[in-house]
């Protein structure tokens, strides 16, 4: 399948997707930010749609509406977990832009359909470039996050009494993962690209809980789970995203269900 261009750039990007998302992944599962991160998702399609409309590029929309969106959120800091009715009500509102801004585009409807399921066999030389530049940059502002972070994710009060600026680091964690959120929408649209940060993060968690090993972990399933998707797809006539997102689900209930049995095999 790799003698046709479109599968290498398929390939390319969601090899770049599939790391960040696993990577960034762990920190939103442990922060317990994971409906912050779908909250993030779906308004980017507000400020995708909108830019559509506007004539300008999907990106620019997704870029302003999520970095914009993420900064307040992560200014919450702790208390976000306190603001999930004040988050859905804003998301809700979104949506109903997205809906809005749609129903004003006249141009053709798939450039809509893309930009909430992805377009992961049809994205060019360009999008893959943007794909892997927003993916060095998140890499990259992880890195230097990494080890203040890793402290105010796991006892947030207690990095705040050590002179950790707790706040500031929300706000910046959330503007990583809007960046990511930004970079990943182009290749597994909107409503899809939840499955690839929080499912894999997710099932990692559960197997060790040492953070470099979860992180390792988690980039692995993410990774094996896109390129497994793209491999069925391309011998089936079905979505790309239904495989990806149904071999992270199955996954998921295996390692829930392992994690049930392991007590009772240990004490047979």
């Amino acid at each position: 399948m790799l003698q046709y261009e479109f599968m290498v750039h398929a390939l390319q990007a969601g090899t770049v997707v599939a790391v960040v998302a696993g990577v960034i992944g762990y920190f939103v599962v442990i922060r317990g930010s994971a409906f912050a991160a779908h909250a993030l998702s779906h308004i980017g399609f507000a400020g995708a749609t909108g830019a559509v409309v506007l004539g300008l590029s999907p990106v620019v929309g997704l870029l302003v509406f999520t970095v914009g969106s993420g900064t307040v959120i992560g200014a919450l800091g702790s208390r976000i977990r306190g603001r999930d009715v004040t988050i859905g009500i804003v998301l809700a509102w979104m949506l109903g832009l997205g809906v809005l801004f749609i129903s004003l585009y006249t141009g053709y409807a798939t450039e809509a359909y893309a930009i909430l399921f992805g377009e992961i066999l049809g994205i060019s030389d360009r999008d893959v470039a943007i794909v892997v530049l927003t993916g060095v940059l998140t890499l990259l502002a992880l890195a230097l996050l990494y080890r203040p972070l890793l402290f105010s994710s796991v006892d947030e009060n207690l990095a705040a009494a050590r002179g950790v600026p707790v706040t500031g680091l929300s706000i910046a964690f959330m503007a990583v993962l809007a960046l990511a959120v930004t970079g990943a929408v182009q290749v597994v649209g909107v409503l899809l690209i939840f499955a690839l940060i929080v499912t894999p993060a997710a099932i990692a968690i559960r197997w060790t809980h040492r953070p470099p090993a979860a992180i390792a972990v988690s980039a692995g399933l993410a990774l094996a789970f896109t390129w497994a998707g793209l491999l069925i797809a391309f011998y089936s006539p079905h979505p790309v995203s239904f495989f990806i997102t149904s071999l992270a689900f199955g996954t998921y209930l295996a390692a829930r269900a392992g994690a049930a049995l392991l007590p009772r095999l240990r004490r047979v």
